[in-house]
């Protein structure tokens, strides 16, 4: 059985939109991990939550900048 797609839409609900965001900014990660170590390329991401709350993920020389 195949997972039907959702529509791209605000979630009204806070507690969904937190654990929406939650799942989705660890695979958006993981995702940019990957296509550093496969592509052998220079990745960062960086996300705000709506709280203003920093996340980030750099491959090794993005870091440097990321932190100036």
């Amino acid at each position: 059985m195949r997972k039907g797609k959702i529509p791209i839409e605000r979630i009204d609900n806070t507690a969904s939109r937190q654990v929406t965001f939650t799942k989705r900014r660890k695979g958006l990660f993981k995702k940019a991990k990957e296509l550093s170590i496969l592509c052998d390329v220079e990745v960062g991401v960086i996300v705000f939550s709506t709280s203003d709350k920093l996340y980030e993920f750099a491959s090794s020389r993005v870091k440097v900048l990321i932190h100036m």
